[in-house]
Parts: structure tokens; sequence; C-alpha cells
């Protein structure tokens, strides 16, 4: 299906069972219908747009001022709703004009659940459907909140949710074990027996009253859940679209770790992040990751932006804003891939709000510090390249759990390790190394081999 938009075709590929209407602009993004990175409200709630030539540490000027710089289109959404500075604090220079109509009511904008922790969030994505495992998880994540207790007494809480996760692992056993993949049985049987013996030493560090052994143990068998997740998956679920099923495809997850040399902060000299990239629910925009990092492309380039809201990197020196694929001399551009909650496969080449789908949820929506997503140029939704963001912000930060980004641009993973460091990384430190560390083999079509 396509629809037209000032000589644009958008085209997508959506399995649903429930009616997407496309809309068809003269201007691909009429005002009443702005999306929030170039359109947003100031403390008065009138609609501005902010316009702005973005600038690095060597002050390089001209780049397109987009979501490759919504950052602060992001801190004004916020000002909505927290009481932050106005549109005159967070963007000195601009030159704002005012647009009506305003923007739409923003209790509709993309909701997203009130998951903050990047582990759970990808835990409740993999495309699995088995209740029993998940009566485990719940519990075990549910410690978290129970630690918030001062003191001792937290621990009377615990104890009630290890008791919760031991009952239900003992009692949903063998649909667990029905419920790995046959090829992954074996190993998934393993883990399931440490998840077992580690629930009964949890159980020893409550009783032992010794609350700092806890959150470790919790954080260990909760990787023992995932696993057991991950295990359950056969194969990759569904068919990307033919016109991108030759690009380099991520048909599963893998790690990565990033270490950055971080120049002004004595205490902190090397962070290695470790990234957990989701294919399953992105498997063009990992699949392009991957293949950047296996050729390098990442190695050596400094942190253009970190303003408190998103660090951001990738944009090449030279002209190009992002990869130069060698072969062709050109751009390597993928489409924009979301993944709407309940659905089999992403929508590709549409934001949700141009698809309709304004109370939508994603798979993987921007709710954890670190999220990972792909920038792209403001008005063409199919222009990402190499362009990367992390996610500074959590989403009690936006209204009525809406979070203002998803649907908008590609998340395809989240830091898993290390995410609290990300707030330090400045503008100029250096990105020494990215290296994928675990799922490589879940790549397909690299092109980095072909270039040798």
């Amino acid at each position: 299906m396509a629809a037209a938009a000032a000589g644009v075709s958008v085209r997508w590929h959506y399995s649903s069972s429930f009616p997407a209407t496309p809309r068809t602009h003269h201007n691909r993004f009429l005002p009443n219908h702005s999306t929030t990175s170039l359109s947003f409200y100031s403390k008065r709630l009138a609609p501005v747009v902010c316009s702005l030539k973005s600038s690095d540490s060597t002050g390089r000027e001209g780049k397109s001022f987009s979501f490759k710089e919504c950052a602060v289109s992001f801190a004004l959404a916020v000002g909505l709703i927290t009481g932050a500075p106005s549109m005159a604090d967070w963007c000195p220079d601009a030159n704002a004009v005012a647009v009506n109509p305003a923007l739409p009511d923003v209790a509709v904008l993309i909701s997203g659940p009130p998951i903050k922790d990047p582990g759970a969030l990808l835990r409740y994505a993999l495309p699995i459907d088995n209740k029993a495992i998940r009566e485990v998880q719940k519990p075990l994540e549910d410690i978290t909140d129970s630690l918030k207790i001062a003191g001792l007494k937290a621990l009377d809480s615990v104890e009630r949710n290890v008791r919760q996760a031991s009952r239900a692992l003992k009692q949903g056993k063998s649909l667990i074990i029905a419920g790995l993949a046959e090829p992954k049985r074996a190993q998934g049987g393993e883990v399931l027996d440490k998840l077992e013996t580690g629930l009964d030493e949890l159980q020893q560090i409550v009783e032992s009253r010794n609350r700092d052994g806890v959150a470790p143990k919790q954080k260990e068998l909760l990787d023992y859940v995932g696993s057991v997740e991950e295990d359950m998956v056969n194969g990759f679920p569904y068919e990307v679209p033919e016109e991108y099923k030759n690009m380099p495809l991520l048909k599963g997850r893998a790690t990565v770790d990033m270490k950055v040399k971080v120049k002004d902060n004595p205490n902190l000299e090397d962070c290695v992040f470790r990234i957990v990239l989701d294919g399953y629910n992105a498997p063009v925009t990992a699949g392009n990751f991957v293949d950047l990092v296996q050729r390098h492309f990442y190695d050596g380039m400094q942190i253009q932006r970190a303003d408190g809201f998103v660090v951001q990197t990738g944009d090449p020196e030279g002209p190009a804003e992002g990869f130069i694929d060698p072969s062709t001399e050109k751009t390597r551009t993928i489409p924009l891939e979301i993944m709407v909650d309940g659905e089999k496969a992403p929508v590709y080449g549409a934001t949700l709000e141009e698809l309709g789908l304004y109370k939508a949820q994603t798979k993987l929506p921007f709710n954890a510090f670190g999220t990972m997503a792909m920038a792209r140029d403001e008005f063409e939704d199919n222009s990402a390249s190499s362009q990367i963001f992390w996610l500074l912000k959590e989403s009690e930060l936006t209204p009525s759990n809406a979070n203002i980004l998803d649907g908008r641009y590609s998340v395809f993973g989240y830091i898993t390790q290390n995410e609290d460091l990300l707030a330090d990384v400045k503008v100029g430190d250096v990105i020494e190394s990215m290296q994928v560390v675990a799922g490589l083999e879940n790549l397909a079509n690299p092109s980095y081999k072909i270039a040798g």
C-alpha cells in the first residue's frame, strides 16, 4: 500500500487485526499534525517551531536540525509537564514562530507501559506466550520495589516475592519445559535448574537478613529467566518485506560492548557500556547497526551531542550525514521500523501518528534510561543511516505514561550494563571501540563480509 504526500510515496507493510487509515498530506506533516520533534509547547502551552543550525565541538555547521536535533524539542515537551524552562531558556538562539492550530491533545500521544528496567523491557518484548515463566518473572522483578522499603523491613516483602516465584516455578515447571524450542530444550532445561537452585540461595540470603546480597542475586536470577525465555523462541517469527530482505538483518538478538574514553572525568576514564540489540522487533535497524559495528564504523568517533536529554553519535566526518556504502558510493539508508505491541511484524515507512495509531503501544518503548534509537531527518521517515542516540530520561517525565518519541523513531536496543554512567558522557568523548560479543551468528546478509 502507498500514500502520496507532496510527490513522495510512503509505503508500509502491515499485518494487523485492526484497521489503519493512511493520511495523505500536501506537505507531509500539516501544522495541526506536526511531530513533536519540530513542534512543541512552551510554558504557556503555545505551539512553536524551533529552527537551529547544529555545530559540534569542531565547529562544523550546516547539518540539518531534525531529530538529528530532537533533544531540544523533547526537553520542551518535558517542560509542558514539569514546569521546566521555557522555549527561550532551551533555545536561546532559536527563531521561534507561533503556529496554528495547536498540536493534538498530549493525552492521545503514543503510550508505553510503565516499565523502566531495560532487562524487563527486553524480556517482555520476546515473541513468546508462556504464562508459566511470566509468573516466575513478575515476582522476581517486584523485588526491586520491595527494596525501596527502608532498612531490614524490606526483606519481609522480598521474602514474599521469593516464595511466590519459587511456588510458580514448582507448579509451572513442566509447562515451561514444554514451551522451550526443541533445538534449545536441553540448554533451557539446564538454565531452569540453575534458576531453581538460585531461588533457594536467594531464600537463604533473605533468611540471613543480608539485604545487600538481594539485588545481585535478583539480577542473576532474572538473567536466567531471560535466557529461558529466549530459548522459547523457535526461529525467526515472520518474513521481512521483500524490498528489505537483502539488507543486513539481525534475526534474533545480539550484544555489543561499547568502550568510551571519557576525557574530563579522572574518576571515570574508560566506560564499557553493554548494549542488547533486539532483532526480533527491529531486524532491519539492528542489522544495519551490527553491520556498521563489524565495519568498525563507530571506532574512534566522537560523541557529538550530550545535552542531558540524549547522547548522540554516528555523523561521519565530511559532508555525508550517514554511512556511504562503498559498493554504491551512496548513503545507505534504512526505513522507519516500528513494532506495535500485539502485532506479529513491524510497520515500515510511516510513523504511528501518520497511520492514525495514536494510542498504540510500541513493543520497544522509550521508557528506559539508555533506550537506543536511530536519528533521522525530520520530514523523511526512511532517512536513517548511521546516526544513533540514547535517551537520558525515563518515562515518568512524559504525561500520562505517553512517550512522545514512541512510534516516531526506530528503537532497536537498550543499554543494560553501566547505563547510569551514560549521563557522564560529554561531547568530544571518544568511542574507542564497539564489539559484538554475542549474537553475531544472527546477522543475515552481512555487507561487511562482501566489502572484505
